[in-house]
């Protein structure tokens, strides 16, 4: 297979342009369709959803590789790939975890692909390695995903993933020793491991293998929350709160940090939370209900008999209430703190106080008050970006927080809750240099006239006139907020002249709840005209123009550019699209969907199937349209979106698109929804989005 474009079969077009035929992998079609609502939904690549089959194997060897040829010979590859090296094998720790005077953190290496999980016996000990998933296998597919400390740091639970799936076996190790215990137990995708503060046992999400009953749409409905007791054989763990049957919720759950209460809790997609709260000192105490059946989201804390609530009940932004045990109606719940101006993103108890952290105009914002809900003070933070907040024990003073922003790399900070006083902890450090770099922040107005907030960060010497190559990224749904974080890959790009634009679009949580409903259901539409409308804004102020202007997103994000790129391909000259959603008739039928039906809609429903229809970027390929260049990134392990999208979209453009531009699949081995694990891997996908982007959109 070339990974040129070929010159055979190439036909004159005009006196001034010629058609250039690629020589992509033969790919059949298929008479199937869907018949909904009365409306005929053409489906011509179905036979591309199994995996399995022996002909969508070698399609999808073919793809890749042809893909990988082309990519391997782009001019600025190899020197994209250097640069990332330099900036992606670093040195860093993380926040430590204080268990009994035991301290667990991960610390990264340059030298090393994976990071590894170090202990130390206090703050000044020496540091220990626990976990090295470096050497649990020879092609690096096997690794170290979640793990959790017991509250007396003795024993510690860590889950073992293969190809970075999101499907996990959970594994026992003593800390002194190293030691690893006998207890396995498989089914913890979503295990969310709780330790009781006597370190006999533990809570967790189950989730039983596929067969039978039990298919991959519907497993998330036989979720149980179980208890396992150390040293016995899980099969035979308690059940302590059983599957809903309902394969578009999460159960989740654990207990209190003193023990006192087990709190399980439904999510109903990303949408609506039921809390259930249960006496755990007392044998068969029944389960309470805290609240169910509203059409709002509670996290719940539970300390010194008290439950706290963060919620959007009544408040669009968030706020929290205190809710006393034998007084759980909700006329008797005792607002603390009351909305604000800034959406309320989380609520910690750390310190014997409640550490908030608050997005203004999609930048970190933390606040320390007491338990009565009284303000202590702010921490103060370097600058505008992003911070996850205060972490620490609900009984200790000491805190950590974290930093991060388009022109900093990660910082750690130490910090008194008590009082406030502050030092740095740890840093990245990278051979950049940032001085020249500008980070902004604008607004415009989408289609509908709706003001809508964006990142642009570009050189200071950047030009105005058209001819900037510029990277217009997204996401945007189930309320995730897009906010200042710093990045290898985008300095690279910026270093070469290039620019970012990250626009807050509805859908997401960076200005509450009702943002976030703007852009679902029936109103998803929404998410798609503010992006476009974004790519319209970027070239009337002359940032840029289509021509050097190109998109990119993933997974959820992956659908946001493949919708805009469908309706609006006029806009934009390179498209990279990343484990996509983008057959949204059939989404509910692979990997995790049935779980995003709140979000996106059913298609069993008529109004939500027209919205749906009207938008799934497969379902809307228009034969002879001029698609710009579309780098597909999937992933060969991918157990959350099902790769099947990838595949039948990148089939669809190839065959209908008539401009010259190339429509690729490439495929990353080991690999689950969130890429490899190991750093090498990292370069090498962002050294071919880099130059794949770069040979489209830069001057020529």
């Amino acid at each position: 297979m070339a990974n040129t474009p070929s010159s055979a079969g190439t036909a004159a077009a005009s006196s001034s342009a010629v058609l250039t035929v690629w020589n992509y992998p033969a790919t059949r079609q298929v008479d199937a369709s869907d018949t909904l609502h009365g409306v005929v939904v053409p489906d011509p690549y179905r036979w591309l959803e199994d995996p399995s089959v022996p002909e969508v194997k070698t399609w999808t060897q073919q793809q890749d590789e042809f893909a990988r040829q082309h990519l391997a010979g782009l001019p600025e590859r190899d020197a994209f790939a250097a640069r990332l090296t330099e900036l992606f094998y670093y040195d860093s720790i993380s926040a430590p975890v204080h268990r009994k005077g035991r301290y667990f953190f991960w610390r990264k290496s340059a030298k090393l692909e994976k990071s590894r999980l170090l202990w130390k016996q206090g703050a000044f000990g020496e540091e220990q390695v626990l976990l090295d998933p470096n050497g649990w296998s020879t092609d690096g597919s096997v690794g170290l995903k979640a793990v959790k400390a017991s509250y007396d740091g003795k024993l510690l639970a860590y889950q073992v993933s293969e190809n970075n799936s999101d499907e996990s076996t959970t594994h026992l190790v003593e800390v002194a020793s190293g030691r690893k215990l006998p207890d396995v137990i498989a089914g913890t995708k979503y295990a969310n491991i709780s330790w009781r503060p006597d370190g006999k046992g533990f809570y967790y999400t189950w989730l039983p293998p596929v067969g039978g009953a039990v298919t991959v749409a519907n497993r998330p409905g036989f979720a149980e929350l179980r208890y396992h007791v150390l040293g016995a054989d899980p099969a035979r763990d308690e059940v302590v709160r059983p599957a809903t049957g309902d394969a578009a919720t999460f159960l989740s759950g654990g207990i209190s940090h003193d023990g006192k209460w087990l709190i399980a809790t439904v999510s109903h997609g990303w949408n609506s939370t039921d809390v259930y709260v249960r006496d755990a000192k007392k044998a068969g105490a029944p389960w309470q209900t805290l609240v169910a059946g509203t059409p709002h989201n509670y996290d719940v804390v539970a300390w010194r008999d008290a439950f706290y609530v963060q919620t959007n009940d009544g408040a669009p932004r968030f706020r929290i209430f205190k809710v006393r045990p034998g007084h759980l109606a909700r006329e008797q719940w005792q607002e603390l703190v009351p909305q604000g101006e800034a959406t309320l993103e989380s609520m910690r108890i750390v310190g014997g106080h409640l550490a908030l952290t608050y997005l203004r105009k999609a930048a970190s914002d933390v606040e320390v008050r007491t338990l009565e809900g009284a303000v202590v003070r702010k921490v103060a933070l370097p600058g505008i970006g992003t911070t996850d907040g205060l972490t620490g024990n609900p009984d200790e003073d000491e805190a950590y927080f974290s930093f991060t922003s388009f022109t900093e790399p990660n910082v750690i900070f130490k910090t008194s809750v008590k009082s406030g006083a502050t030092n740095e902890w740890a840093r990245v450090s990278l051979p950049v240099e940032l001085g020249d770099v500008v980070a902004e922040q604008v607004s415009y107005p989408s289609k509908d006239g709706t003001l809508i907030t964006m990142f642009l960060i570009h050189r200071r010497d950047a030009k105005r006139d058209g001819t900037t190559p510029t990277i217009l990224y997204g996401y945007v749904g189930f309320s995730v907020s897009l906010t200042p974080e710093f990045s290898g890959a985008r300095i690279a790009w910026l270093e070469k002249g290039g620019m970012l634009a990250i626009p807050n679009l509805r859908g997401g949580g960076e200005y509450g709840e009702e943002w976030h409903k703007a852009g679902m259901l029936l109103q998803k539409q929404n998410v798609f005209d503010d992006f476009i409308w974004a790519a319209k804004y970027l070239i009337a102020e002359k940032w840029t123009s289509p021509r050097h202007l190109g998109i990119q997103g993933g997974s959820n994000g992956g659908l946001l550019v493949g919708a805009a790129m469908v309706q609006a391909p006029e806009l934009f000259n390179a498209v990279v699209c990343a484990v996509p959603l983008l057959d949204m008739v059939r989404y509910h039928l692979f990997g995790s969907g049935k779980t995003w039906v709140p979000e996106y809609g059913s298609v069993e429903d008529a109004a939500q199937f027209a919205a749906i229809v009207a938008y799934s970027p497969y379902t809307n390929v228009r034969q002879g349209a001029k698609y710009p260049a579309l780098l597909m990134d999937a992933a060969d392990s991918d157990d959350r979106v099902d790769p099947m999208h990838a595949r039948k979209f990148i089939a669809a453009v190839q065959a209908a698109s008539t401009s010259n531009a190339p429509a690729i699949l490439r495929v990353e081995a080991n690999s689950g929804h969130g890429g490899a694990d190991m750093v090498k891997s990292k370069v090498e996908r962002s050294a071919d989005t880099l130059a794949f982007f770069w040979s489209q959109l830069a001057p020529r």
